[in-house]
């Protein structure tokens, strides 16, 4: 029987909007307060995209150049993209062939889109992961991007969804490890449908024979809903559940962990599971505070982060983890 290969995360990058919406922007908007919101979210400000400038395939393909560059690669090495994102360009075609042509690669290789939304970039790394681990593809691009800002509904009646979301885009790519033991030790997938509607845009939807007509008269459906009790009480419960899963198929505990990156949905959530599993500060990284939620964008951009700021270093071990739209939820255990 062969053996399968392990890949490992050979580079990151991330970008991020020059814009910076601070709370205190948000408040005669959404009638809400700074304090209101940190209070609820721990987020001080998030970036918002600059129409003609951001895209969410070219903030992909800054994100991407970081990436290669750190692998020591070129675009044209790369064989397979998977794009994560819940805001594509176009409605179709997915925005994997568009970070293609922005990053000028011309070899035809083969790019895939992912909407698993929050647990997108996890879901994208898995699939990667499946192609370098049987041989098929030698450098993957994955790469998570988000513009939340141009869909939120920015009056007092988007508050408890418009306050959470930011704009930003983050990559790794994936080669063959070259070292026994180490790389993406193992991924985990879950999803329970019956919750689809509980974080929810609905619009524009298939299902109606006069879909344009049905989009103008519903036009409160193409801004977010999320019942936000509900996706809390079932996040603290799936994020513990999802990460020990990974670290029980690896044979490690809690404390053997170096770092915890999750996606950072809301940092109270956050904090709730790092008290649950015993985990010290300095082994979980947020960013949060910075950039509120980027969806498919926040792990990758906070995974290239911790990187950037030496809080990684070679040999740790590392577990990524998110929960969100679906629901769905996953997680990644990493011997960096």
């Amino acid at each position: 029987m062969a053996t399968l290969r392990h890949s490992e995360i050979a580079g990151v990058g991330h970008y991020v909007p020059s814009r910076v919406v601070k709370n205190a922007e948000l408040e005669p908007l959404l009638n809400t307060s700074d304090a209101w919101i940190q209070e609820r979210t721990g987020i001080q400000e998030r970036r918002w995209f600059e129409q003609g400038t951001d895209t969410t395939a070219n903030m992909g393909a800054r994100a991407a150049r970081r990436a290669l560059a750190m692998a020591g690669l070129q675009p044209a090495d790369v064989q397979l993209i998977v794009f994560a994102t819940l805001s594509p360009d176009y409605f179709f075609p997915g925005s994997g062939v568009l970070l293609q042509r922005e990053l000028g690669i011309t070899n035809n290789c083969a790019a895939l889109d992912v909407r698993n939304q929050c647990s997108g970039f996890i879901y994208a790394l898995s699939v990667a992961d499946q192609f370098v681990r049987t041989g098929m593809y030698d450098t993957v691009l994955v790469v998570g991007s988000e513009i939340h800002s141009s869909g939120l509904d920015k009056t007092p009646n988007g508050r408890g969804v418009a306050v959470i979301f930011g704009d930003g885009a983050g990559a790794v790519v994936l080669r063959p490890s070259t070292r026994d033991g180490a790389g993406i030790l193992s991924t985990h997938l879950h999803s329970q449908g019956e919750f689809a509607e509980e974080l929810i845009v609905k619009e524009p939807s298939s299902n109606y024979e006069g879909r344009v007509a049905h989009v103008l008269d519903n036009a409160a459906d193409l801004y977010p809903y999320m019942n936000g009790q509900n996706v809390f009480k079932h996040a603290v419960v799936r994020f513990p559940q999802v990460i020990k899963e990974a670290l029980d198929a690896n044979g490690y505990q809690p404390t053997d962990l170096d770092l915890f990156i999750p996606h950072q949905a809301n940092l109270r959530i956050t904090q709730y599971v790092q008290q649950k599993m015993g985990l010290p500060d300095d082994k979980v990284f947020s960013n949060i505070q910075r950039y509120g939620n980027t969806t498919a964008a926040s792990i990758p951009l906070a995974l290239s982060e911790a990187v950037e700021q030496g809080k990684i270093q070679r040999g740790d071990l590392l577990c990524l983890a998110a929960f969100g739209s679906g629901f769905t939820w996953a997680s990644a255990l990493i011997k960096w």
